[in-house]
């Protein structure tokens, strides 16, 4: 526990270093267009499929959770083909798509982990989410790491001392926890995740879980990939019903039902303070995710800005 405790604080002060290295206004003149162009191209494909803001946020989250922001998790293969990742990340060619513009307008300057990092701000913003302003001057790395990536991307059977030490462990408060998980209000799951829920949990609400059994038969293997909305409530809103569906037992996935137990858990009272009160919400998460933007970047000479973000120059 003390090797563990030492190590977050160690990872902290890291993080603290390099954050201070970025800065919001680092394309301010080598690329004064790079952030509205981003938005731009973000609003226009979430506004053609609703889905894909869900899946860059995602897509940002499971960049910086392994080796930090450094868009080793867009680099084809490698990262790509862990189990969390294989099959479900998706939202590439939206990414390659605007640093293609970005090259045209100023080249090799704008890096795929800032552009993802922005990404992931501006599609939370195009659901009706909080916005947050956006430390810049990350660097691209030259490698990915496929082990690390299945080993430290939470799966969805986490409990809540599980979810507590791998958020813990990059820095992350539970009051962080809690509020990243809240990005769960978008975005859609396969049926292999949740399937053990629906079938042997019992603090499920029975008719959310019959309203989902026709598309996910229980043997395995038959529908593994069917998708359910995380939040049944406003899947394409970036809201806090997030928080009342636990309290209703409409969790969807395990790793979410467990922030809420209704007997006075660990994070009930965090999960009742997010339910009632959309504003607390909205700014914790804001705070967790320029704590996520700063999960040891690249900075300075480290690392290259990559003119194509599936390979290294």
């Amino acid at each position: 526990m003390a090797s563990s405790s030492l190590s977050a604080v160690l990872l902290l002060c890291l993080a603290v270093a390099a954050s201070a290295q970025l800065s919001p206004t680092f394309y301010d003149t080598t690329c004064p267009n790079a952030l509205a162009t981003i938005k731009s191209a973000v609003t226009a494909a979430v506004n053609k499929e609703n889905r894909m803001g869900a899946s860059l946020l995602r897509l940002h989250f499971h960049d910086c959770f392994v080796q930090g922001c450094d868009a080793s998790v867009l680099l084809s293969g490698m990262e790509q083909n862990a189990i969390p990742n294989v099959m479900s990340l998706r939202g590439f060619e939206v990414i390659d798509s605007i640093k293609a513009q970005l090259e045209t307008m100023c080249k090799q300057t704008v890096s795929c982990a800032d552009i993802l990092t922005v990404a992931a701000r501006d599609s939370v913003v195009a659901l009706g989410g909080p916005s947050w302003t956006v430390p810049l001057g990350r660097r691209d790395s030259t490698n990915a790491n496929e082990a690390a990536a299945n080993n430290e991307l939470p799966p969805p059977f986490f409990d809540l001392v599980n979810l507590t030490q791998s958020f813990g462990g990059k820095g992350f408060t539970v009051t962080d926890m809690v509020a990243l998980s809240g990005a769960h209000t978008i975005g859609q799951a396969q049926c292999q995740n949740f399937r053990d829920r629906l079938y042997n949990e019992t603090n499920i609400n029975s008719g959310f879980a019959t309203s989902l059994k026709a598309n996910c038969p229980q043997p395995t293997g038959s529908g593994d990939r069917n998708l359910a909305n995380l939040d049944v409530s406003t899947p394409y809103s970036f809201d806090n019903a997030y928080y009342n569906n636990l309290k209703s037992q409409k969790g969807l996935l395990h790793s979410d039902q467990v922030l809420f137990t209704g007997t006075g858990g660990g994070t009930d009272n965090t999960v009742n303070n997010f339910a009632s009160n959309p504003a607390a919400f909205s700014s914790a998460f804001a705070s967790a995710m320029v704590k996520m933007g700063n999960l040891s970047p690249l900075t300075g000479s480290q690392g290259q800005v990559r003119i194509s973000c599936s390979k290294v120059n």
